[in-house]
């Protein structure tokens, strides 16, 4: 038995310290309660991209979103898209842009990814009609980051069919001058008060994969909060990162060491989000 123990102190050995360091201080999300990612990819040539994470609790949905490529200083609209009716709505690209003025608007992305469901704002109503409160929407920091956490009670036919939903921030800027205008894309088709630069989905990202635990709760972006031990044998594919997955099986190994067992160490997944923002509840 001391070669197996040998070699697997070896490999522990060989393991980055920040890992081991994730392993005993990270939380780990637990099975009760369902959590889902979402990776944002960029539309409109935005250049835009993100990661967002939903958490339900009974019916306490909590959205956790950071994305990056918005334009700087500027609210970004946002909303949780898609049916709840057992319609299957998905993230367009630019060949929908079926008028050809070389702009995916929002009515000819509706199409594809559906009407609002859930409007994602900072304070005040979530409902549909709070789809273009921008004065309520998280604005772009100067490195055109957004970092966005809300807690918000919703219906049980979210709870059912929140695998169906997708999340889509809104606002672009093709003429490059940091703001939006009407030089860039002419008016709104939503509202003419409004440049079509503040509407139109910059990106766009779906749920990836199937409920695998819950997310922390705290001060996500220092890392604190409460921790759950997880189960041998939970996945955690689509929702703890490469390091998370590394430093989980870190921790495994240990633990497995002590029983005189081995372990293979597993390809990482996708780097979870570290996001935090103002809080609250749907009005």
């Amino acid at each position: 038995m001391m070669p197996k123990r040998t070699g697997l102190l070896a490999a522990l050995a060989a393991l980055p310290a920040a890992l081991l360091t994730v392993a005993v201080s990270s939380p780990v999300f637990a099975a009760d309660t369902p959590a889902y990612q979402i990776d944002l990819a960029s539309l409109n040539d935005s250049g835009s991209s993100g990661t967002a994470l939903l958490s339900l609790r009974g019916n306490a949905l909590t959205v956790w979103i950071k994305s990056e490529g918005m334009v700087p200083g500027q609210p970004s609209a946002q909303h949780l898209h898609g049916s709840t009716d057992g319609h299957d709505f998905q993230c367009p690209d630019g060949g929908d842009d079926t008028n050809g003025d070389g702009i995916l608007d929002n009515t000819e992305a509706t199409v594809h990814y559906g009407d609002i469901n859930i409007s994602l704002t900072l304070s005040g109503g979530t409902d549909a009609g709070s789809g273009l409160a921008v004065d309520r929407m998280p604005v772009a920091d100067a490195q055109g980051k957004v970092s966005y956490k809300r807690t918000i009670t919703v219906g049980q036919d979210v709870v059912d069919h929140i695998k169906d939903l997708h999340i889509v921030q809104h606002g672009i800027d093709p003429n490059d001058n940091g703001k939006y205008d009407f030089e860039g894309a002419g008016k709104s088709e939503l509202d003419p008060k409004l440049p079509q630069e503040a509407t139109a989905p910059t990106n766009c990202g779906v749920v990836k994969g199937a409920a695998v635990g819950s997310v922390p709760v705290g001060g996500v972006e220092t890392g604190s909060g409460a921790t759950a031990t997880a189960a041998e044998g939970v996945s955690t594919s689509g929702v703890i990162g490469t390091a998370g997955a590394a430093a989980l099986t870190a921790a495994g190994l240990l633990v497995l060491a002590r029983r005189g067992r081995t372990a293979a160490i597993p390809a990482g997944a996708k780097a979870a989000p570290t996001v935090v923002a103002k809080p609250g509840d749907a009005a």
